[in-house]
């Protein structure tokens, strides 16, 4: 009788690993162990390093709004997990490099960010951490996808629904789920059904004592140019969910968390990713 046994699939790391992924980068924190899901937090950071924190315009609680503070949290769901602890007002890792440093108030929702425009030397700076994220997740996702064959990848970030103000009513339900999931960068026969039953997993977990509303590339036409990258990249190897989360486990204006919503929404995404997590291991 022939020998059926699978063999095991190759370590993720070894003498050969590249070096982006094995030097310590002080501007995200990465945890890798063993398994198909990799989670990211390209947007929670609020670091920005000294020579552009004496041109920022924006005081700290704008920065803070713009930002996606606290979804790091969410990124224990992986395998391997990534937070970037960078501003996007430092770096935009989730636009194409020509477009990552916010040149004016046309590129960040109308917000004046510098005293003075950035020089080139700043610039470079900056685009140099871009350049080193996409080598360093892109060897990850190498690895990954070799030694399982597919991935599945978490890109977490959140939205504002209160724009109008602190004392406003927030932005209509209609046009702004509790959580959107950013589906048009993955494969649809291959992964469709998957980011359904996903989908359909969240819907059932409450969080603040209701069930939440979950809906599918409402607000965002696109993900972004992460996924997008992505799926140029490894093409349906990779499965990209982008979880777009509405600031409800936290106010937005005072930046004061909502604990319980906060940990009902990671242990929500902690089902979603248990129930699809056997398709990434055949």
């Amino acid at each position: 009788m022939p020998d059926t046994r699978r063999s095991a699939p190759a370590p993720l790391f070894s003498d050969t690993t590249p070096p982006a992924l094995l030097e310590r980068v002080d501007a995200w924190d990465l945890a890798v162990a063993d398994g198909p899901v990799i989670a990211t937090a390209i947007h929670d950071g609020h670091t920005l390093r000294p020579s552009l924190r004496a041109r920022v315009k924006l005081d700290d609680d704008a920065r803070w709004r713009e930002e996606d503070p606290l979804t790091s949290l969410l990124t224990q769901v992986g395998d391997t997990r990534l937070r970037v602890r960078q501003s996007r007002f430092e770096v935009d890792l989730n636009r194409p490099r020509a477009e990552a440093v916010y040149t004016g108030p046309e590129a960040c929702w109308g917000l004046d960010v510098w005293t003075t425009p950035l020089d080139d030397a700043e610039r470079e700076t900056s685009l140099a951490l871009h350049d080193r994220f996409y080598d360093t997740i892109g060897e990850l996702i190498d690895r990954t996808v070799a030694r399982w064959g597919s991935a599945l990848l978490i890109d977490i970030h959140s939205y504002n629904h209160r724009r109008d103000g602190p004392d406003a009513a927030p932005a209509s339900q209609d046009a702004n789920p509790d959580i959107e999931l950013g589906i048009t960068t993955l494969d649809p026969e291959r992964w469709g059904e998957t980011a359904k039953r996903f989908a359909n997993v969240l819907r059932r977990h409450p969080v603040r004592g209701a069930l939440p509303d979950v809906r599918c590339n409402v607000r965002f036409p696109t993900g972004g140019h992460f996924p997008e990258w992505v799926f140029e990249n490894w093409g349906d190897r990779v499965c990209t969910i982008s979880p777009e989360y509405k600031k409800i486990f936290m106010d937005e204006w005072s930046g004061q968390a909502d604990v319980p919503a906060l940990y009902a929404l990671r242990d929500g995404l902690s089902h979603a990713v248990d129930a699809v997590r056997p398709e990434f291991l055949k």
